[in-house]
């Protein structure tokens, strides 16, 4: 058995509860943490990669709304080793402060703090489930105790044209939070950077009897019952040791040595909220482009999901004079697919996806078991599981025809839900 080390002693929680309203109709039956990402994956599966990567195995979920399809994922994709002390659990909204579902982050965590009592940790790490990035958490720990700091926010330089959409920290030389200033006009900037503001990615290490004492406090007050907005803010005004932590000096192993040092810039700090379709489609997106940013490549740092016995993807037909020729480029087709003189471009395909023949499929994301149709033409939708596209159909060229059968958003992209009956 290894020696014990630090981490032996961080518990994780995960906070995965989310509605996403924002996203819907794609979490019209599922949480937003179990809406599917880069073809295979879940997007709970990034954020649990990067603990797992890092050397931090005892997590807790905390699940609330819709958490079936959820915690059957994860009860059957993440399988870690009990007799080293390891475990991915979930937990769903236990109800045990009163009969009333998560009130905010922080009521979360409340309500389920017998774990924490339980584990005796000495760090706890709280984070969302419902980002897309990369990072070696360790390095955020290490940052941490060097600063002997009670709690320490994960932080984001935005530029300031942009940083009003945010929660802003004001930070003094020492990375030390002075104060928070909540999606104001005019956010200060970072010491010696009069361009760029530090936002908050909603991702807190936390000593564990203050976090422990600032939860009974909260419990006991008409507050939003939120992290950001009440207890993390209340720590600071009492001269709490709290920090940030620059997100944009978090290295990943095998990031840097393989690509130009002008790629480098570009690939650390990568940072998605993917609260919206537009947001969630660009992040799909990202991932095909020649160097994506968030790269699937690593080996170093792999992101992890369940296994499966799909065979590999198959592209068959090549009949140039008819057109009739199976392709895919600047796309991810997961395994299980079969491209049948269909041409696909700038899409990302789940596994199990039938495409025929003459069908046109581009800057699309296909969900598990998607058929498209011969002659179909679909561009810039996203198509939830199980939904078969009938041949010729067309989808993503006219929004007015789109929008009486789908939902469309603001920037034309054409959303299908799960199971869809689609006439022709």
């Amino acid at each position: 058995v290894p020696m014990a080390t630090h981490n032996d002693r961080v518990l994780v929680m995960i906070l995965a509860g989310g509605e996403g309203k924002r996203l819907a109709p794609l979490t019209s039956e599922r949480a937003k943490p179990a809406v599917p990402f880069g073809g295979r994956y879940r997007i709970i599966d990034i954020v649990l990669s990067n603990f797992v990567n890092s050397g931090l195995t005892r997590i807790k979920v905390l699940t609330q709304y819709k958490s079936a399809s959820l915690e059957e994922h994860i009860s059957r994709a993440w399988h870690l080793n009990p007799m080293l002390g390891s475990y991915i659990e979930t937990i769903p909204a236990q109800m045990r402060t009163g009969i009333s579902w998560y009130k905010g982050s922080a009521d979360a965590v409340y309500q389920c703090s017998h774990v924490i009592d339980d584990d005796q940790p000495e760090l706890v790490c709280v984070f969302g489930g419902d980002h897309v990035y990369k990072m070696d958490v360790a390095q955020m720990l290490k940052f941490h105790r060097r600063k002997s700091a009670v709690a320490t926010i994960a932080a984001i330089p935005v530029p300031k044209a942009e940083a009003s959409a945010f929660g802003v920290i004001e930070i003094n030389e020492e990375g030390r939070i002075i104060a928070f200033h909540e999606k104001v006009a005019n956010p200060p900037t970072m010491p010696g950077r009069d361009d760029v503001c530090l936002a908050s990615m909603g991702n807190y290490v936390f000593e564990t009897q203050a976090l422990r004492d600032e939860l009974d406090w909260d419990a006991r007050r008409d507050t939003r019952h939120d992290f950001g907005h009440d207890v993390l803010p209340r720590m600071v005004r009492e001269g709490r040791p709290v920090f940030a932590y620059d997100f944009m000096t978090n290295e990943i192993p095998g990031e840097e040595a393989e690509v130009g040092a002008e790629f480098v810039k570009t690939s650390r700090g990568y940072w998605r909220d993917i609260g919206t379709i537009e947001a969630y489609w660009e992040a799909q997106m990202d991932l095909i482009a020649v160097q994506p940013q968030f790269n699937l490549y690593n080996p170093r740092w792999p992101i992890r999901t369940a296994n499966s016995h799909d065979p590999p993807a198959k592209f068959v037909f090549r009949d140039e004079t008819l057109a009739r020729v199976g392709t895919a480029t600047e796309s991810l087709v997961s395994h299980g697919c079969i491209v049948s003189g269909g041409r696909i471009h700038r899409s990302v395909l789940a596994p199990g996806c039938r495409i025929h023949s003459f069908s046109e499929i581009q800057e699309s994301v296909l969900f598990e078991r998607v058929i498209i149709g011969r002659h179909a033409k679909i561009r810039k939708a996203i198509i939830d599981k199980d939904v078969e596209i009938p041949a010729g159909t067309v989808i993503g060229y006219d929004s007015e025809a789109d929008r009486r059968r789908f939902t469309v958003t603001a920037n034309g992209i054409v959303v299908i839900p799960k199971r869809a009956k689609i006439t022709d």
